[in-house]
């Protein structure tokens, strides 16, 4: 019954789209549902001469794994420290909040100018877009530790280093979930982005962008799909590790 109402609402919208792209009859505008179909249903045949769908997309998966293991590098480690010091938390907090709400978009000319064209500055990108969703989540994970749970480490003659190891980054691990699915989610949006930086000669990203100079939706709308369904597997697979190891969380609330 759950797996029906989930599918409702896609199938719905898959004959509003078919209805829709009978009606234009204009593939450049709205492709048929049969014509996209037909590029998930094969997804080894080479595309446009770039490769087919599945190296592309492995290429976009590595890109995606390196920016944002090296943003969870970063943003867990600096997110503990900023949450339990509040001298850490006062030297990087207005820093964080200035550069926060810029769009991982406006760093392009700076990624460009700094790593020059190639992987390094798509890297940079996606690792701008997953670092400050973890930091964030991270900081207010430790900062929603119980004080008494810490009180009663240090009276029990714990040390920083083993409040932080046995008290604060277990108490905060699902708050730094959140923000890992969080940042994977726009991780996903960035390489897209990324993709589309000069240099870029694979990836889904590039493929979306080279099918549209060639007014090839079927294989824009495809590149899109295929987008969605890796990010609603990262959700899903986080989302099962949340419920599995973490669902004391919500018995001390």
């Amino acid at each position: 019954m759950k797996i029906l109402k989930n599918l409702t609402l896609p199938i719905i919208g898959i004959l509003a789209w078919e209805a829709l792209a009978i009606y234009l009859n204009n593939p450049v505008i709205l492709p048929k549902v049969e014509s996209v179909i037909s590029i998930l249903l094969n997804p080894g045949v080479g595309i446009l001469g770039t490769g087919n769908l599945i190296e592309n997309t492995i290429v976009s998966i590595k890109r995606v794994l390196i920016g944002f293991f090296i943003a969870g590098a970063f943003a867990i480690p600096l997110g503990l420290l900023m949450g339990y010091y509040s001298l850490i938390n006062d030297l990087f907090d207005t820093t964080v909040e200035l550069l926060r709400p810029i769009p991982p978009l406006a760093w392009v000319p700076l990624a460009l100018a700094w790593f020059g064209i190639g992987e390094s500055s798509m890297h940079f990108i996606i690792f701008i877009g997953a670092f400050f969703p973890i930091l964030i989540n991270t900081i207010s994970g430790v900062k929603s530790v119980p004080v008494i749970m810490i009180e009663a480490a240090k009276t029990l003659g714990g040390s920083t280093k083993d409040i932080l190891k046995s008290v604060v980054v277990p108490a905060s691990s699902p708050d730094i979930l959140t923000g890992l699915r969080v940042g994977a989610g726009i991780a996903w949006m960035c390489v897209v982005a990324a993709e589309m930086l000069p240099g870029s000669d694979a990836g889904l990203g590039y493929l979306i962008m080279y099918a549209y100079s060639l007014s090839k939706m079927n294989i824009v709308v495809a590149s899109m799909i295929i987008i969605g369904i890796i990010g609603i597997i990262l959700d899903k697979g986080l989302r099962y590790i949340e419920k599995k190891y973490f669902c004391w969380k919500k018995m001390m609330k």
